[in-house]
């Protein structure tokens, strides 16, 4: 059984209701047609009819449900929601139906923080501020979280390394230059997004074109003290840089470059220094390893919200609904 297999069957153990607001985009219904053929999820799609049947032709999602936010019966319990989780910005109830109708992702949120779903996937043909956005506002962070973060879940073919090929990416969607603090938060938001996903244990590495030293700039001391604040903060999380990516997951260099270290060789999440770095390192490895790619996976939102890749398949779309459906399980 391959590993999005195995994500889909623990989907299917306790299934979930997953929201799909991107009725504009014919991969949304061909994802939907096989997320509702293998019923590892409940689809809900937010459309008008005129939408879901130009972009659904030919296909079976005859078992979703499908949700007209212009006809839905609780679009007033809606608004008044929405008004009620801004009112101190000042949110009025006619700016909350104008907003909700003209941007599926917000209402698909209400939806969600009303409790009549479990999770949202969007990003097909939207920005990530897009999918982000809303879910900030209304589903808000989960308690106790310092930073919201992505990861990309990562299955490269063929693959010695990580976890038979599995590692987690951190983070490629959304931070784009966090500070030591912040990639220390990344690490460990990435370590648990690993560990519930895969039942295996996340080994962190902190990456630099350095290793312990190699080189001296401030980009480097960066790392070195993320990997210092995440050692201090999470005394538990096995974490070591800064390390360079060969170092960190290939033994031999691992044992070479960082020969007292527990993670060096063995890592299975990485976590990269800013946002160029994150996109171009999925981006490469997807593309050129012919690896599986899914995400961007968010972690630390209050309910499972992910952004998709707006290169995205049909059947990363599946993927990114599995990995949400499991998520929401743990919530």
């Amino acid at each position: 059984m391959g590993f999005i297999d195995e994500i889909k069957a623990k989907a299917k153990a306790d299934k979930k209701t997953i929201i799909l607001p991107e009725s504009m985009d014919r991969r949304i219904f061909e994802a939907a047609e096989t997320i509702l053929k293998e019923d590892f999820a409940n689809v809900v799609i937010i459309g008008t009819e005129e939408e879901v049947a130009k972009n659904s032709e030919g296909l079976d999602i005859s078992k979703a449900i499908i949700v007209n936010p212009f006809t839905c019966e609780k679009k007033q319990a809606y608004i008044d929601l929405f008004v009620e989780l801004r009112k101190s910005k000042g949110l009025t109830p006619e700016e909350a139906e104008k907003t909700m109708l003209s941007d599926y992702a917000t209402f698909g949120c209400l939806m969600v923080k009303a409790g009549d779903a479990d999770g949202l996937v969007s990003g097909a043909c939207h920005s990530t501020a897009n999918t982000l956005r809303p879910a900030l506002q209304i589903i808000k962070t989960k308690p106790g979280t310092k930073l919201v973060s992505t990861f990309f879940l990562m299955k490269v073919p063929n693959c010695e390394f990580g976890d038979e090929g599995t590692f987690v990416f951190a983070d490629c969607g959304l931070n784009q230059n966090p500070t030591a603090e912040e990639l220390a938060a990344i690490a460990a938001s990435s370590a648990e997004s690993f560990e519930s996903l895969t039942g295996k244990e996340a080994l962190v590495a902190m990456l630099s074109h350095s290793s312990m030293g190699s080189a001296k700039h401030a980009d480097v001391d960066k790392m070195v003290e993320a990997t210092r604040i995440a050692k201090e903060q999470y005394p538990n999380l096995k974490v070591d840089g800064e390390l360079q990516l060969d170092a960190a997951i290939v033994p031999s260099v691992g044992a070479s470059k960082a020969p007292n270290s527990t993670v060096a060789g063995k890592a299975n999440v990485l976590v990269f220094p800013d946002l160029d770095a994150g996109n171009i390192g999925y981006k490469l490895v997807q593309r050129l390893a012919k690896a599986e790619a899914y995400g961007p996976v968010c972690q630390g939102i209050a309910m499972p919200v992910n952004d998709l890749s707006r290169g995205c398949s049909a059947e990363d779309i599946v993927g990114v609904v599995a990995i949400t459906a499991v998520q929401a399980q743990m919530m």
